[in-house]
């Protein structure tokens, strides 16, 4: 293994992930899973980032997932899986990826010998990637890797982003932060993500929010006016600093030079994926 700083793998994370996360925000992502019979929105999000685990209860994907009220992980799941079976629903999946990145970066770029190399690299970093502690991306490890190198590419990216997102839930675990006060101490940053997005898509109400920020004002986190204090600045610092060095293995694995290619070909990807309105960031941060 490489040295490898923590800046710079949050640096190649950053590169590939609008590849990987543009999937939740095209119109085939509902439109396919609404084909299927699940509910556009919650349901549908739920059940395809769910499907790994196969058919579990509400139970094991708030634990997971975090940040979404339980109420409302519990309205769809697992009554999503009597109306599509997480095989179902996996095999779907693959076809708003294959839809999307086709649509986004067209046909001669998934196709291409750079893709092809991106999905070697990626899978590359994906190998060191742990499993102890790291629910969501243990169980997109047991799925098989796709032929098709944009496929192969978007499996490893959603390895690493899991694997990432894991290593987040421990550090906010010990930065003594429910679900919901991660959301409004992290909108407080300043984040596209702002709360009327977050109430309606996590299933919190605006008295609970309001209720969450009363908590992390009484903490010292926020001050009367919502902002974060230095205290919350430094808090929320120490928490991504934490998700860093959890996240740093996959990159020191691949080394210096993979990690520089690999965040040179995904950020090209990620450039076309945005240019494109992949990810509708202006739009989220007017709700």
């Amino acid at each position: 293994m490489t040295a490898i700083s923590p800046r710079e793998a949050r640096r190649c994370y950053n590169a590939h992930h609008p590849v990987h996360a543009a999937y939740y925000f095209s119109p085939e992502h509902d439109a396919t899973y609404a084909g299927l019979g699940l509910e556009r929105g919650p349901m549908a999000y739920l059940a395809g980032r769910a499907a790994p685990f196969g058919q579990v209860g509400a139970g094991a994907v708030t634990a997971a997932f975090y940040n979404f009220h339980p109420d409302l992980v519990a309205r769809h799941i697992p009554r999503a899986w009597e109306v599509a079976s997480p095989s179902t629903v996996l095999e779907s999946r693959l076809r708003i990826v294959d839809a999307y990145l086709t649509r986004l970066l067209g046909r001669e770029v998934i196709s291409s010998p750079e893709m092809a190399e991106s999905a070697e690299l990626a899978l590359r970093a994906a190998e060191a990637c742990s499993r102890p502690g790291r629910p969501l991306y243990s169980a997109n490890a047991d799925l098989p890797v796709p032929d098709a190198p944009h496929l192969a590419f978007w499996h490893a990216t959603t390895l690493l982003r899991e694997h990432r997102g894991d290593g987040h839930v421990t550090a906010l675990v010990e930065a003594g932060l429910d679900g919901l006060e991660a959301l409004v101490s992290h909108t407080a940053t300043g984040t596209n993500w702002r709360p009327g997005y977050l109430q309606s898509a996590r299933g919190w109400s605006p008295e609970e929010w309001a209720a969450a920020e009363e908590r992390l004002r009484a903490r010292g986190v926020l001050d009367a006016q919502g902002t974060l204090t230095e205290q919350g600045a430094e808090l929320r610092r120490a928490i991504e600093a934490d998700t860093d060095r959890l996240d740093v293995a996959p990159y020191e694995h691949l080394g210096a030079a993979g990690t520089q290619r690999l965040t040179e070909l995904a950020g090209a990807f990620s450039k076309v994926v945005l240019a494109g309105g992949g990810l509708p960031l202006k739009d989220i941060g007017k709700r």
